[in-house]
């Protein structure tokens, strides 16, 4: 089952204990609700440069929150104490610009020249929406978002290119100022949407077939709202191509310790 509401209460530590042991293997939307959720992209020592380049260069797409020292697994300043070899619910392991593995831990998988990086998600503003009255369509319906390949290009940096990925969420008219509004004010989860509305226009021909995550229903008098998401990396792996890389699965993020007023900049 799909965020399972005991969860939703739950601290970032205790998701990350959780995931530690084994008990939660799927999407973290709407799980630990007002703390921060990240992306995680690691990747060898003699690589992490051309990222870090890359991130910069895209900041929307690629918010930096932390980048650890070369192998330690530990995110000491977003959540001390943490393991990032175990911390998350599931992993990607890419060799080559290839998915070859999806797993609940890495420990066989990490280097001594491990370089991790915590990037921002939009599944941290999600909590604001909530709290103005908006509706999540899948929160609502138990799924993970969907994310979808635009055909917006990333600014390439070394090795790295590729196409700025998405998340897509519905409103109604009457509410998408108001989404605008809160995303906005957090710039280190992607912010305000980089589109809304015509999905053709981004290079999406459908919308109930997402490259990743769940499709959710689109109502007739609803828009879509497009995010820039942080799965944009694992497109750029497809491209780059390094020996060994690892990141999370799709919407199974890494929670923090950080609040979410902590990344609102209205506060």
């Amino acid at each position: 089952m799909v965020n399972p509401s005991k969860w939703q209460r739950a601290t970032g530590a205790e998701v990350r204990q959780a995931c530690r042991r084994g008990e939660l293997s799927g999407p973290t939307s709407g799980l630990a609700l007002g703390y921060v959720q990240a992306n995680l992209v690691i990747l060898p020592r003699d690589w992490a440069f051309d990222f870090l380049l890359f991130c910069q260069r895209n900041p929307q797409a690629c918010p930096i929150l932390e980048v650890t020292d070369p192998g330690d697994p530990e995110a000491r300043l977003v959540a001390p104490g943490s393991d990032l070899r175990t911390d998350l619910p599931a992993y990607r392991i890419w060799e080559r610009g290839e998915c070859v593995a999806e797993v609940s831990e890495i420990a066989r998988w990490w280097r001594e020249d491990s370089v991790a990086f915590l990037l921002g998600c939009s599944f941290t503003f999600e909590a604001a929406l909530l709290q103005a009255g908006l509706r999540v369509r899948h929160i609502e319906l138990g799924r993970n978002v969907p994310m979808f390949r635009t055909n917006i290009p990333c600014q390439a940096a070394g090795r790295f290119h590729g196409p700025l990925v998405v998340s897509m969420r519905p409103f109604p008219p009457q509410h998408v100022i108001r989404a605008i509004q809160i995303t906005r004010r957090y710039p280190r989860a992607h912010g305000a949407p980089v589109h809304l509305g015509q999905p053709a226009a981004i290079g999406i021909s459908d919308l109930l077939r997402p490259d990743y995550g769940d499709p959710v229903p689109v109502e007739a008098d609803e828009i879509p709202l497009f995010w820039a998401c942080g799965v944009t990396p694992q497109a750029a792996l497809l491209h780059a191509r390094p020996p060994l890389a690892i990141t999370h699965k799709p919407g199974h993020m890494f929670v923090t310790d950080l609040l979410d007023s902590q990344l609102d900049e209205a506060i």
